[in-house]
């Protein structure tokens, strides 16, 4: 796997991304703490309500994203996000008022929900050859999965020396760092697809890539797919700290290492899967893992349903680490998915497409798994957002063609071969070199 490093680009690329990571995960902690020392007990709303920010940046800003992608480079827009995200960490530690917090969370993620899709897009062109580009898919896997425990860690032994309004520098300085490593790299120009001409409203420019996933049947499949990801996230993410200290009475120190789990898990399964796909097609891959969620939710029933037990701790951890391991498995093929099934021209949009998709799947589950465990009990969670996960993958399954849809052209209307087919956009029928989108032409 980690022979991918060896291109020097990619090496670079990653590298901005590592240290991009960490320095999100001490603004997150150091967040947290600003929350309280502004508004007390009302930190946990003030939080909640960034999240929401967060998530909001997402899905507004990533189409608009990808739709600017095609006019400037993209070596400038990557390195503009990383700068504007060092401006709103240095000026984190000097507010005093909570909507000071939102203005500028909502600023450093739309910065971010620029860099993410522009970077992602990049990555298929510096690594051209598919067993390579999926091993960079779980390198990305990884790298997310070890902030989520690094980072932590990190600051924690950081606020042992310092206040934690130090942690906006190190923020700051992950963001500047990121910023000159993606300067520094040789990016590909992408010229063996010329951009089409667009001549299409700002708005159908900036919807160009959810299109695109409406059009492409392993796509519609992929937005279910994100939808079984986020109940289960969700119910890790937002539930972890109940079910620790509440349901099973544990101290504070178990809620990290819960969490831990969920990573171990996610990690175990990015570290083998490069040589699982090199082997099974995608398909075969992503719609176990999503079905597995649902049986991992069933578990979960049993352990959130019993009255007392100490097996129920062990039995948490256990179902945490599933719940990362099949989510792992759903989202290490989603890089390959779209790398295959949108040209390279629409690769940032539809990359862009995918960031606000399933960002708009966690601002649904988030607040269910919240506002329904807290007024309804944990229970009614995890049947409901077990439910969303049992249905979104049957759904996934029935949308993804196990092979690929026939589209016959110059044919009559109202043909046999054509039924089924109308909803394929003209412009996509046909295959480009390395671009497959899942449909098969005859003329």
């Amino acid at each position: 796997m980690l022979a991918v490093l060896r291109d020097r680009t990619y090496h670079r690329l990653f590298t901005a991304q590592i240290v991009a990571l960490t320095g999100t995960g001490l603004a997150t902690v150091a967040l947290a703490l600003l929350a309280y020392d502004l508004a007390g007990a009302e930190a946990g709303s003030v939080l909640g309500t960034a999240l929401a920010l967060k998530m909001t940046a997402y899905v507004a800003i990533a189409p608009a994203a990808g739709a600017m992608a095609g006019r400037l480079p993209r070596r400038a827009l990557m390195v503009t996000a990383d700068l504007v995200r060092a401006g709103v960490a240095l000026f984190l530690p000097f507010v005093d008022q909570v909507w000071q917090v939102y203005a500028l969370v909502f600023l450093l993620q739309s910065a971010s929900a620029v860099f993410t899709p522009v970077f992602q897009a990049v990555i298929p062109d510096v690594l051209p050859e598919e067993r390579d580009y999926t091993r960079a898919l779980s390198l990305s896997r990884l790298a997310y999965d070890l902030e989520s425990l690094v980072s932590p860690a990190l600051a924690a032994a950081l606020l042992s020396v310092m206040t934690y309004n130090w942690l906006f520098t190190g923020t700051m300085l992950g963001f500047l760092a990121s910023a000159a490593l993606v300067l520094s790299a040789a990016l590909p120009v992408p010229a063996a697809h010329p951009a089409p001409r667009r001549t299409g409203s700002t708005f159908s420019r900036a919807t160009a890539g959810t299109r695109l996933f409406l059009t492409v049947p392993r796509l519609r499949a992929l937005l279910a797919l994100n939808l079984a990801v986020a109940a289960a996230g969700a119910m890790v993410t937002v539930n972890t700290v109940v079910y620790v200290r509440d349901h099973l009475g544990l101290p504070e120190s178990a809620v990290p290492l819960a969490l831990g789990a969920y990573g171990a898990g996610s990690m175990a399964v990015a570290l083998v899967l490069p040589r699982v796909l090199d082997r099974l097609p995608d398909r075969a891959v992503a719609l176990p893992g999503a079905l597995a969620l649902a049986v991992i939710f069933a578990g979960l029933w049993a352990v959130t349903t019993a009255q007392s037990g100490s097996w129920r701790r062990t039995a948490l951890l256990a179902l945490w680490a599933a719940f990362g391991a099949a989510c792992s498995l759903v989202l290490t093929p989603a890089g390959r998915l779209i790398r295959r099934s949108a040209p390279p021209e629409e690769r940032t949009a539809a990359f862009a497409a995918q960031f606000s998709l399933s960002h708009s799947c966690w601002l649904v589950t988030y607040p269910l798994a919240g506002w329904l465990g807290a007024a309804a009990g944990l229970p009614s969670a995890v049947a409901a957002l077990g439910g969303i996960a049992l249905a979104a993958s049957l759904l996934a399954v029935r949308l993804w063609p196990s092979r690929p849809v026939h589209v016959h052209t110059g044919l009559p209307a109202g043909h046999p071969h054509l039924v089924g087919a109308r909803r394929v956009r003209a412009g996509r029928r046909h295959r480009h070199g390395g671009f497959d989108d899942g449909l098969h032409s005859h003329p």
